[in-house]
């Protein structure tokens, strides 16, 4: 098949084109840094922190920049996911089907501990999420909320750091 073959089966995307640009907003950088805490059941528990960092958000006079949602330990992780209970379980059935927990990992046989596992679930999805923020909104998607997961073998007390870094209206 020829180039120009090939074009008439699978025509070409148009290259994408930036918008124009939208407000800006300049002053000096503020960074605000705050915890979260909460329980979680272990076993892929997805616990949803959206709410929590939209007011957090609103306490503040940022009005553009961005916020990072970072979880410390080995066995959690965060991303965005659309939080409700089909999208929930398809999500922990993935890492069901991709890590079995009944598989011999190392990390088991030289600690002991069981939750090998958790730690290369963790470590596959990653400890942070970065999230911009425009006019004091966070830019996520219509049903994108921010979620935590516990893939720890077991229920733990969690903490999250989100921090906050913009500029405030001039």
């Amino acid at each position: 098949m020829t180039a120009s073959s090939a074009e008439a089966v699978h025509p070409r995307t148009p290259p994408a084109r930036a918008t124009p640009a939208g407000e800006s907003v300049t002053g000096p950088l503020t960074v605000m840094t705050h915890h979260l805490q909460f329980p979680t059941r272990g076993e892929a528990d997805v616990v949803n922190l959206t709410d929590e960092i939209n007011a957090l958000l609103r306490q503040t006079d940022l009005v553009a920049g961005t916020v990072t949602v970072f979880a410390p330990g080995a066995t959690g992780a965060v991303t965005t996911l659309e939080f409700e209970p089909g999208a929930v379980r398809d999500f922990q059935r993935l890492f069901d089907q991709i890590i079995p927990k009944d598989q011999p990992y190392r990390h088991n046989v030289l600690l002991r501990d069981g939750n090998g596992h958790s730690h290369v679930r963790a470590g596959l999805l990653g400890p942070s999420v970065t999230i911009p923020f425009v006019q004091r909104r966070l830019a996520l998607g219509t049903w994108q909320e921010v979620v935590f997961v516990c893939f720890d073998d077991r229920p733990r007390d969690r903490r999250v750091v989100v921090q906050l870094m913009g500029v405030e209206r001039t």
